[in-house]
């Protein structure tokens, strides 16, 4: 069988983290949430299957097939949720790509990592304990942190109206690097993307480029 043929029947798990329910749907927190919405609705994938305390969707994406999920375990147990999705659908570590809300990025910026410590949260440590490893790739999507006041405040609350346009503009960027990584792997996806700013218009892409730490 051709190698790429071998590598198109292979499954791949994207999740986004966040809290269950309406009253956190907007939160800074569920970014992760956000962008798994925004990306099941471009793929065409309905998450409607309910299992593992997820929901899911599947979708075949340029030759892949995609696992969309949206633990519904709230955020810090996210694991409980990942760890039994990863052993059902026969998806190792290295093929769970885990999105997610992350302080210490300024708003809109986006970085992924393939791998390494959980860096204070909660949800990716759940996940590392979970899957008993911490070489999994991760997208990093920057909310900033607030100039005064509780952090967990500033995660737990809707993103500002002056945010909220910034916010849109990371989705359709967030969609577009995951595509990439399917196709060309962790390392080929962060050698394009990380280091560039989304604020910073690329003519090309219509958007903006991704932002560096």
């Amino acid at each position: 069988m051709p190698e790429r043929n071998s590598r198109e029947l292979q499954r791949h798990l994207i999740v986004g983290l966040g809290n269950p329910g309406s009253k956190y749907a907007g939160h800074r927190h569920n970014v992760g949430f956000q962008c798994i919405d925004y990306i099941a609705e471009r793929w065409g994938a309905t998450l409607r299957t309910r299992r593992f305390k997820a929901h899911l969707g599947e979708a075949d994406i340029d030759g892949h097939r995609v696992v969309l999920a949206k633990p519904q375990t709230f955020m810090n147990d996210s694991g409980r949720a990942v760890g039994p999705m990863s052993g059902w659908f026969k998806i190792p570590p290295r093929r769970i790509l885990v999105i997610y809300d992350d302080l210490d990025l300024p708003l809109a910026r986006v970085r992924l990592r393939p791998g390494g410590s959980s860096g204070g949260h909660r949800g990716v440590q759940s996940i590392i304990d979970a899957l008993g490893t911490q070489e999994f790739p991760r997208l990093r999507v920057g909310i900033g942190r607030p100039e005064f006041g509780d952090p967990i405040d500033y995660v737990l609350n809707n993103f500002s109206r002056e945010q909220e346009p910034i916010v849109r503009e990371i989705y359709p960027w967030v969609e577009e690097m995951v595509r990439y990584y399917l196709d060309a792997g962790i390392v080929e996806a962060m050698n394009r993307y990380n280091g560039r700013d989304i604020m910073s218009c690329d003519a090309d892409a219509g958007r903006g480029v991704v932002g560096k730490e």
